[in-house]
């Protein structure tokens, strides 16, 4: 994997940015790149400007993708049914050239539970769901539960240490809906078939792992079985350090929804939080946490009522999307103390066929990927004042 990582950078043409700047870069608008037409969607960039996400097949099934040096691939499912779908749903972040995400299987789930990967992935069938993790020489792979049926894997580091969470064999009574299996945070992991259960913050069940740093620092929430989404599942906002649980604390106090979505090399956390008498989460505030700062609400674009943070780079740009009270979607750019729309950033000729929508990741570039409101999956590159790219 380190010979991939030599290739790659020579390929790539430059070195990924510095950790430590003198301060945001100076992005004032974003020439936008469209990968894919409709139906796809681009959820991670790391900082060879490689992109993972998913694309739609002409039979409505999803695939996870990669999208590299003006080339998309498929990465394919860990079954060989027809119409089994799979995706990178997280930003993965690494640059050995792993990829992590969820996948259906041809194995049908016992249970009938949906789980987690129902919420990204249709499945009329039941087809169990588990998370994997790709790379260029072995494809897809499998990655083991706790002893349950179901999986789900987020992000990777540069130790090839992945992050999700994955169902044991107890049954939970504190599940909710179809959902029968208690779950735990896990880390997989770095040698294949590697798998460690994350200690949960003490009278909580079940848990989920959400992003990893290079530190093998891990963010991800905890707290009842639920309906394996979210939700009461979110009570605690919570960081591991040396597998050690921290919990981040929500100060408005609301006990769901507190989600960090990722997690830098400073050990700077983003993501969405609960509102006290929300239970449904319909309105949701972007946080950024620092070790600096603590928790600190991010604003909102305004006429917009919920949205969320999902990543931060090293100079603590941050990037998501929020919505307005009709349902629709806006993408933003956070630095400075300032929440700039992106649609109102871009550069004319881009070939859009719709504004963007969604925002999911963020390089220390500045490289921004997601996707547009007809289902194009975009990467949106940042115009530096003076420098004419």
């Amino acid at each position: 994997m380190r010979r991939l990582t030599y290739v790659l950078v020579t390929l790539a043409g430059c070195a990924p940015g510095a950790y430590l700047g003198a301060g945001p870069p100076a992005a004032t608008t974003y020439q936008v790149t469209v990968l894919s037409g409709a139906g796809a969607q681009g959820n991670s960039v790391n900082d060879y400007g490689l992109v993972a996400g998913s694309v739609t097949l002409p039979d409505g099934a999803l695939h996870a993708s990669l999208w590299a040096f003006g080339r998309q691939l498929d990465l394919g499912t860990l079954g060989s049914g027809a119409g089994l779908s799979s995706r990178v749903q997280w930003p993965v972040k690494n640059l050995i050239g792993l990829i992590s995400g969820i996948s259906l299987t041809d194995e049908v789930d016992p249970n009938r539970e949906g789980w987690s990967c129902g919420f990204f992935l249709n499945n009329p069938g039941f087809n169990v769901c588990r998370g994997f993790v790709w790379d260029p020489f072995h494809g897809m792979r499998p990655l083991p539960t706790l002893g349950g049926t179901n999986g789900f894997a987020t992000g990777t580091n540069d130790l090839a240490q992945t992050v999700g969470w994955a169902e044991n064999t107890v049954h939970d009574p504190t599940c909710t809906g179809t959902q029968v299996l208690q779950f735990k945070p896990v880390v997989w992991g770095p040698l294949p078939g590697q798998i460690q259960a994350l200690a949960l913050p003490a009278g909580d069940t079940s848990g989920a792992a959400t992003a990893i740093n290079d530190r093998g620092e891990v963010v991800g929430i905890s707290g009842t079985c639920g309906f394996a989404i979210g939700g009461p599942t979110g009570k605690h906002a919570v960081l591991w350090r040396d597998g050690v649980p921290t919990v981040l604390v929500n100060p408005n106090g609301a006990p769901f929804w507190n989600t960090p979505m990722m997690i830098d090399a400073r050990g700077d956390v983003v993501g969405f939080a609960g509102v006290p008498g929300d239970a449904a989460g319909n309105f949701t505030p972007p946080f950024m946490w620092t070790p600096d700062q603590g928790w600190v609400f991010l604003p909102l674009l305004e006429g917009d009522i919920a949205g969320a943070a999902t990543s931060v780079n090293a100079s603590r740009q941050v990037v998501g999307y929020s919505n307005d009270a009709g349902g629709n979607l806006h993408p933003w750019v956070y630095e400075n103390g300032k929440v700039t729309n992106l649609n109102s950033l871009i550069e004319p000729g881009t070939g859009l066929a719709g504004p963007i929508a969604l925002l999911f990741d963020i390089n220390d570039e500045g490289v921004i990927t997601g996707s547009t409101t007809t289902g194009q999956a975009i990467v949106a590159t940042p115009v530096r004042a003076g420098s004419g790219r």
